[in-house]
């Protein structure tokens, strides 16, 4: 009897919240321009070291870092929308759908409204985490850093408004709150980078699902893309 798995229930489970540098044993070289190859078995001396099988062996170490950057950000810019989450006092993370105004680099800006509840949030606690996903392709990228927040005299939001922004603020006409980038309420959180990780998928469509289906029919660990990390002084270097 023929199994036939489908494209909705085929998921690449390689997130992570540590880096991985301690799995080089295990990766295989991965590039961009990588061709299907067969799961790889799982083996007794990978369990043993108590690392995730579907991250180490699509762990890249290969691809020079400067590539690495250029296919981040071609990423980032593809997408734009992104969930930002930050930390409430005793509730945790809360995460919010946000576009992004601009990518500085490695770095991240929006614009928002100075009301929002995550200003309190970040009054109390800095550090948020950024992710993007790409639902048809799987690729995803998490950003962990640390936010800055600025009023509406800050010349970047003049350079980074447009008309659709007013879209979220409404014109209250009372010639202060018309929702322009001269409006109180328009405030800018810029997040600095301090860790980043991302997977690209780096097979065809039915490749994804060859190479899942077989994994999962022979035991083995399906490698579909690559597993690609940026660490806190990779990232400063990039931004000098």
């Amino acid at each position: 009897m023929t199994t036939i798995l489908k494209p909705s229930i085929l998921r690449t489970f390689c997130s992570s919240s540590r880096p991985y540098l301690s799995q080089r044993i295990f990766a295989r070289n991965i590039h961009a321009s990588s061709s299907f190859k067969m799961p790889e078995s799982l083996k007794k001396s990978e369990v043993d070291a108590g690392n995730d099988p579907s991250v180490a062996k699509q762990y890249d170490h290969d691809t020079p870092k400067d590539v690495q950057w250029k296919e981040l950000y071609d990423m980032i810019d593809g997408k734009k929308i992104s969930m930002l989450s930050t930390h409430r006092k005793n509730v945790g993370f809360v995460g919010r759908s946000m576009v992004v105004a601009k990518r500085s680099g490695p770095d991240i800006l929006y614009l928002t409204n100075k009301h929002s509840h995550k200003f309190e949030d970040l009054e109390s606690n800095r550090e948020v985490q950024i992710t993007f996903q790409d639902t048809k392709t799987q690729d995803w990228i998490s950003i962990s850093g640390e936010a800055t927040t600025a009023s509406n005299d800050d010349p970047r939001i003049k350079e980074l408004y447009s008309s659709t922004v007013s879209a979220w603020f409404g014109d209250l006409k009372d010639g202060v709150h018309d929702g322009t980038w001269k409006d109180p309420r328009m405030s800018l959180i810029e997040v600095k980078s301090r860790y980043i990780v991302y997977w690209k998928k780096e097979v065809s469509t039915l490749g994804f699902m060859k190479e899942v289906g077989q994994a999962a029919l022979t035991g083995s660990v399906a490698q579909t893309g690559a597993h690609r990390e940026f660490t806190e002084s990779e990232i400063q270097k990039e931004r000098v």
